[in-house]
């Protein structure tokens, strides 16, 4: 192993590898099947979150809060499926277990970056649909452009200083014991676990991003749907509590998909019970599935990208009728 070794100002040896090793898929039995399978996912991903996002920049009907979030959620999408997949690739079909050092740690910090913002958009898609059921007559005065833009905006900026940070605490460590990483990409947590010294602020930030990002919106969406169900009982037909909870039941399947399998992983990581292979296709699902569900559960499921689709269809099958006329 050739490593790029630094003396530091206390003389102690300071080893950084110029290679880390990505185990992925190499024991999971028929991986090359599992490999098709995500191939497949990451295509519909690719289509589906592109379909979504042109739709919403080419219609300007579309060009309101709601869909501001929806088209972040789209990019964030396209990003972290983006950041993944090219390891897989490189892992399963050609082979290439070595990635440098860099490619590493821009590797990790790509996909946790749109990881984060896939969680912090469907707690922005959970308050849009608070504010809209809980005081529809004051939702236009709350959510605007300018109050969605400048919540997008914050949202990344902090994202990105937590990321940064977490790639820095990396650059501290010292890599003396192992550099194969046991996971498909540069996972955070099997990757700092391999330092020689001192890794409590990388596992301190892991419990911090972890808090942020999957406890605490999950907590805060939970709550706005409590909210949102106490207001409906102040709705006295029937009807009226079905149309409300219809625009609720796929942000709850989204949810679902996305929350509870992470936390899976890491309350299995915590209890240290979870098999080596059950642990990475776990991972690689929770991470891919979500990603592909979002446009079609979601997205594309909303009344007014269905009206803008019949639209363009309509429009297409006239254009056909008068060419053949």
């Amino acid at each position: 192993m050739s490593d790029i070794i630094h003396r530091n100002s206390t003389q102690n040896f300071f080893i950084r590898p110029q290679n880390f090793f990505i185990s992925g898929f190499s024991n999971v039995p028929h991986a090359k099947y599992y490999f098709i399978f995500l191939c497949c996912i990451y295509i519909i991903t690719v289509l589906a979150n592109s379909f979504v996002t042109f739709i919403i920049y080419v219609d300007r009907s579309l060009h309101i809060p709601k869909y501001m979030a929806i088209f972040n959620l789209a990019v964030a999408d396209l990003g972290e499926s983006t950041a993944i997949f090219p390891n897989v690739i490189n892992v399963c079909l050609l082979n290439i277990q070595q990635i440098t050092y860099e490619a590493c740690l821009t590797n990790m910090f790509f996909v946790f970056f749109f990881n984060s913002m896939q969680s912090f958009t469907l707690l922005l898609l959970a308050y849009d649909r608070f504010v809209a059921i809980c005081f529809p007559l004051r939702y236009h005065s709350i959510v605007t452009n300018t109050s969605m833009g400048i919540i997008l905006t914050v949202a990344w900026g902090i994202n990105f200083m937590l990321l940064c940070l977490a790639v820095a605490l990396i650059t501290r460590l010292s890599f003396c014991k192992s550099t194969v990483i046991d996971s498909y990409f540069c996972d955070h947590g099997p990757l700092y676990r391999l330092a020689c010294n001192d890794n409590l602020p990388n596992n301190i930030l892991g419990i911090v991003y972890m808090i942020l990002y999957l406890f605490l919106p999950l907590i805060v969406i939970g709550l706005s749907y409590a909210c949102i169900l106490l207001s409906l009982f102040k709705i006295a037909s029937w009807e009226g509590h079905w149309k409300a909870l219809k625009t609720c039941f796929s942000h709850l399947i989204l949810v679902s998909v996305y929350y509870f399998p992470i936390l899976g992983i890491y309350i299995g990581a915590m209890a240290g019970s979870v098999h080596r292979n059950a642990r990475i296709i776990n991972i690689s699902l929770s991470y891919a599935i979500p990603a592909m569900l979002n446009p079609i559960v979601y997205s594309l499921n909303t009344a007014e990208i269905k009206d803008f689709v019949k639209k363009i269809i309509r429009r297409n099958n006239q254009a056909f009728s008068s060419n053949i006329a």
